[in-house]
């Protein structure tokens, strides 16, 4: 008897005498939990988004469809990058105010060639407010998932309000469960035992969210 076989059978002996459930797993787990936590207008929903966000250490922006270019343009230039991934369904648009090097985002490439990349811009799948989180999902404005974690500066394109939902069950009926979703909530970052914050050891070290709307407001 190997280990495997040992460890299913404490498991048979263990659930012996409990009784037979046929009811479909849909019904089985309950789910009455609530689906979002409090009463909020849509106006209400991208604030709270942008209060999370920022609380998770991500600078956030805001600017219309317009105003874009030029903002990430800016963001760019102010952290210095001489290259941007770019994947492969991204709007052009959204880069044609800026004239650093695009690096495509390509199957072949290592993840050396990858760190040496200075940005990465995407577009996100949905965005959960209560969270503060950004979901994506491999679509071709987001591109592979390796694209977002190996560079050091990720800039993150939300269109609001469209793309922003309250909860995670609201995003969690946007989403596709067979494509590859990334879960970002801020930067990434880890704690040792003695609690000292390490940024960048999983992910970007500095992640930046710009919230789009239809109408013109003024940056942050």
């Amino acid at each position: 008897m190997n280990s495997r076989e040992r460890v299913l059978g404490r498991v048979r002996r263990a659930l012996a005498d409990v009784p037979r459930d046929d009811a479909p797993y849909e019904r089985a787990v309950p789910r009455d939990y609530v689906r979002e936590h409090g009463d909020r207008s849509v106006e209400q929903t991208v604030e709270l988004l942008a209060e999370n966000l920022a609380d998770y250490r991500a600078l956030v922006h805001r600017t219309d469809a317009g105003g874009l270019p030029a903002l990430i343009a800016g963001l760019l230039e102010k952290h210095g990058s001489a290259s941007v991934l770019v994947p492969p369904g991204l709007d052009e648009g959204w880069l044609s105010a800026t004239g650093v090097t695009r690096v495509a985002d390509r199957v072949e490439s290592t993840p050396g060639e990858l760190d040496r990349v200075d940005s990465v811009v995407t577009a996100c799948a949905v965005a959960i407010a209560e969270t503060g989180t950004l979901v994506l999902d491999g679509s071709p404005d987001q591109g592979r998932r390796r694209i977002t974690l190996v560079p050091d500066h990720h800039i993150c394109v939300v269109r609001v309000p469209g793309q922003v939902v309250s909860s995670v069950p609201q995003g969690l009926e946007r989403l596709d469960p067979a494509r590859p979703l990334t879960w970002i909530s801020g930067p990434s970052a880890t704690s040792d035992i003695e609690l000292d914050r390490v940024e960048g050891v999983h992910g970007p070290r500095t992640l930046e969210v710009v919230l789009v709307s239809p109408g013109r407001i003024e940056s942050t």
